[in-house]
């Protein structure tokens, strides 16, 4: 399938975001690998968001949460449940907008031009199977439009990996 990125401005941030998840409806419709619909679902993030600098997601393995596909700079392979904005957001369960990473205690840099970060839990069947992080070089980058938004992407992912996991039980 080919497929040629849009940028959006996001002025009207639910209507791109819905585009956006129209969009991400194609590239997950018929593929039930959980990597592979990762690495889709973070390339049409990080090339449709404006001001990102990291869209990517960690997993949860043996009760740390490690890297998975991503676009941006290398980041931090493991991070531990309650550590951080991504593994506080994963032991709450619930999205966590961080408008000023300096001022949140415990922040984990890993490119030191993040300024602010949302991170969205993925829970399949109850379960924790990871978080997206995105992360901006601009502070306040991100408000409750974003999250919705981004919940709606996350959505779809967790729903397409869900579909995996049902398909790969014998």
């Amino acid at each position: 399938m080919s497929y040629a990125a849009k940028r959006y401005d996001f002025h009207d941030k639910p209507a791109d975001y819905a585009r956006l998840r129209e969009e991400l409806a194609v590239l997950l419709a018929g593929e039930n690998d959980l990597i592979a619909n990762a690495a889709n679902t973070c390339a049409l993030i990080f090339a449709a968001l404006p001001d990102v600098n990291w869209a990517g997601f960690y997993f949860l393995k043996a009760g740390e949460l490690v890297v998975g596909p991503f676009q941006g700079k290398p980041a931090r392979v493991r991070v531990a449940l309650g550590h951080g904005v991504c593994g506080t957001s994963a032991a709450r369960r619930q999205t966590l907008l961080v408008p000023d990473v300096h001022a949140f205690p415990g922040h984990i840099a890993c490119d030191t031009a993040a300024r602010s970060e949302i991170v969205v839990p993925l829970i399949v069947d109850g379960a924790l199977l990871g978080v997206l992080d995105i992360d901006s070089p601009r502070p306040g980058r991100f408000d409750e439009a974003d999250a919705r938004g981004l919940e709606s992407l996350t959505a779809l992912f967790v729903a397409a990996a869900g579909q995996a996991a049902q398909a790969s039980r014998p």
